[in-house]
Parts: C-alpha cells; sequence; structure tokens
C-alpha cells in the first residue's frame, strides 16, 4: 500500500470542534501506547482513532469490563507525524525497538518506515513482528492503514496503577469493541480530576510489563 499524503492543519480562517474518544487497552505492554522517554505515542493498533485525530483532542484507554472499565492513560495530541517522519526523526530514535535492551527498549512502537524506490512498507523486529524480525504482514497492513503516529507531551499514564473513573461520568467512557466519542463535558471533568490530582506523565509501569511478547495479530 502506497502511503498517502498527510495534511495537518485548517485552511486559514477554520475552526474544528475538539473530539475526546475513548477505547478498551486490550494488551498494555508499552507499546501501544508507548507511555515512555517523556513522551506518549500512539504509533500502531487503533488505526480508527489514529485516522481522524486531531491536535488537542483528547484520547482515553482504559481496562476491559473484567478489571472494571477504569482509566490506563489519557492523552492530548499535541503533534502528528507520518511514519516516515516519525522513524527519521534524531528525537525519536530512542523508540525504535532495542531487542537486547531493557523492556522499554524493547517494546519500542518506532518500527515502520516506506522506501518510495521499492514501493514496500518496512517492518522493524519488535513486539509486531514474529520471531528474528520476520515481517508480519497481519500487523503491518492494518498499521499502515493509517500513516498518522500521534503523539504527546501532555498526558497521564498509569498502567497497572490504573485509577477509576467517576462513578457521576463513567458510563460515557465504557465501550465495547473500537472506540466511542465522549460527551465534552465528561471528558473535561475527567481532565479537569487527572490536573488536580495526579502527576503527568508515566506513574506506574504497564500491566503486563513482565518481559518481552510478540503479538501475531490475530489472537
Amino acid at each position: 500500500m502506497v502511503p498517502k499524503e498527510i495534511h495537518i492543519g485548517l485552511p486559514e480562517g477554520k475552526t474544528v470542534s475538539m473530539n475526546y474518544f475513548s477505547y478498551v487497552v486490550a494488551r498494555d505492554y508499552g507499546f501501544a501506547p508507548n507511555p515512555f522517554g517523556g513522551i506518549c505515542t500512539l504509533a500502531t493498533c487503533k488505526q480508527r482513532i489514529r485516522n481522524i485525530a486531531n491536535i488537542n483532542d483528547w484520547i482515553f484507554g482504559i481496562t476491559n469490563k473484567k478489571l472494571g472499565n477504569r482509566l490506563i492513560y489519557a492523552m492530548k495530541v499535541t503533534r502528528i507525524l507520518t511514519y516516515n517522519e516519525y522513524w527519521e526523526s534524531d528525537e525519536f530514535q530512542f523508540k525504535k525497538p532495542v531487542l537486547n535492551g531493557s523492556l522499554k527498549q524493547m517494546y519500542g512502537d518506532n518500527i515502520y518506515f516506506y522506501d518510495k524506490g521499492a514501493k514496500k512498507w518496512y517492518q522493524e523486529n519488535s513486539h509486531h513482528s514474529y520471531e528474528e524480525g520476520e515481517t508480519n504482514f497481519h500487523n503491518l497492513n492494518r498499521d499502515t492503514s493509517c500513516e498518522k503516529v500521534l503523539l504527546s507531551e501532555e498526558f497521564f499514564y498509569f498502567g497497572k496503577e490504573n485509577i477509576e473513573i467517576d462513578k457521576s461520568i463513567k458510563k460515557d467512557f465504557v465501550v465495547g469493541i473500537n472506540h466511542r466519542h465522549v460527551k465534552k463535558n465528561s471528558a473535561e471533568k475527567l481532565i479537569s480530576q487527572l490536573t488536580e490530582s495526579h502527576e503527568r506523565g508515566y506513574n506506574a509501569d504497564p500491566i503486563s510489563f513482565t518481559d518481552f511478547e510478540r503479538y501475531d495479530g490475530v489472537s
């Protein structure tokens, strides 16, 4: 698949309403989202959210129903890059996976680039590839169906110390498959509570931060 050009921003004089998205983080390894290094990135999975999200939108990731639909993270989109911009940026070389490094390095999410000459996507040896770095096309095709990487310098990540969402607004965040648009009033109330009561940034390790695993994209 040849990547499409991404145009970020609006024509002069145009405005857009802020959006708020909620979804269940099915696998919290520190890969999607990747909350390390002082910046939270959503570079893989959740292609539908990545496709429609704009700068200043908020994304909320919650646990599944079994774990109580608690808040794992909240991020305000402050930048959007293409995969090639992300891959080539000096600023984000540390987000490339190092499979003989620490768990934080092993779960690096900077794993895709498109070679225009070869007209081919490349996938780095990573959580989304097969053993020995063999390309996993289930993951590659899904991830690169949207070429946007969402970045946030304004985020709250709680991981295994996920927090309860106030009962008065919780129903507006609970979602099954895919994602939902959260009502503005409920989203703003949660953001206000986070700002007043919690430290921004990385507060605890991911839920499944015990050993490196690969995801086959099917199971």
